[in-house]
């Protein structure tokens, strides 16, 4: 197939049978979707989500998004919980199993095991007659009324449903729990989210970018201090106490306006009362004063002289204003 238009046709034809598919399952939401979200939420142990083949794939998947958004969960492939991996399965722990047909042999070994050892059953199930749907606790409907390629069966529309009715389980119980932002980016101090939320500049700073000169240094000193450091700038301290910043741009206007440099120091051409923050001001909020200032650096310690956080580090990290 090497028209572009007919790659065109079959890709907006997928799309929307598994639109269809998504839309179908929209207006079957009803009770047994509620009831669903309230045994999760009531759970008192972890919810394990178990599936076989593509199913197992999108059980990771809803087991990575019930984590990060304040419901613990684990995963268990179905194949391998017969062989050992039920063990791990605590008493107070809930079973969300995954099976489109719902009468998969693994499924079918699996199921009694875990009613035997008393724990409660949720299935995603794709045929309400399945031995699945029949030995569950509760049902969410997943059923499609066809997949993509209905003549291969490859799972394509019922994996996409699968996996957005776990992600509507996820958004429930997180509006159930009163989930926030601030919980969300406890869980992802790496990312972009937890770095809004929790990075600070004294976390940034590292000492060997602490630039600082006295203000009797000369401009040799303080060129030397400032292509060291690689901040931009340096702090001119005295007794401890910051008095001034003196930027690479100070340094390139001064040699434009000056001829005989060898008499001048860091106090001469150093700029009096620069910005100064906290080491504990949130990296967003140390954005927000650069670029509302149109500076590049600003001094972090309001008593006593930590360093300089420059514009570049915070971009590097992925902190946005």
């Amino acid at each position: 197939m090497k028209d572009q238009n007919a790659i065109i046709a079959v890709a907006q034809s997928a799309l929307e049978i598994e639109a269809k598919a998504l839309l179908s399952a929209k207006e079957r939401v009803g009770d047994h979707f509620a009831q669903a979200v309230e045994q999760i939420r009531r759970c008192r142990g972890r919810v394990v989500v178990t599936g076989v083949g593509k199913s197992a794939l999108i059980a990771g998947k809803i087991v990575a998004t019930f984590n990060s958004t304040g419901t613990p969960a684990v995963f268990m492939h179905a194949a391998d919980a017969v062989h050992g991996d039920l063990g791990s399965v605590l008493p107070e722990d809930l079973l969300l199993i995954l099976s489109n047909s719902g009468n998969s042999p693994e499924i079918k070994a699996l199921v009694p095991y875990i009613k035997s050892q008393g724990n409660k059953i949720l299935a995603i199930v794709g045929n309400k007659d399945s031995f699945l749907a029949k030995s569950a606790n509760w049902i969410i409907d997943g059923a499609v009324e066809q997949e993509v390629m209905e003549e291969i069966m490859a799972p394509t529309s019922s994996t996409t449903l699968q996996l957005a009715l776990g992600d509507a389980l996820a958004v429930c119980l997180m509006k159930m729990k009163g989930f926030t932002l601030e919980d969300f980016a406890k869980n992802h101090p790496g990312g972009s989210i937890g770095k809004q939320i929790t990075l600070t500049v004294g976390a940034l700073l590292k000492e060997e970018h602490k630039a600082m000169v006295a203000p009797s240094a000369s401009v040799v000193e303080v060129i030397y201090e400032i292509s060291s450091k690689r901040v931009g700038a340096t702090a001119v301290v005295e007794e401890g106490v910051v008095v001034g910043i003196i930027t690479d741009g100070d340094i390139r206007r001064m040699l434009q306006a000056k001829t005989d440099i060898d008499q001048l120091t860091a106090k001469d051409i150093m700029s009096q009362h620069p910005k100064q923050i906290s080491s504990n001001t949130l990296a967003k909020d140390a954005l927000k004063l650069l670029n509302d200032h149109n500076i590049n650096q600003v001094i972090v310690g309001e008593e006593n002289y930590e360093g300089i956080i420059h514009l570049h580090e915070l971009i590097k990290e992925g902190v946005t204003a």
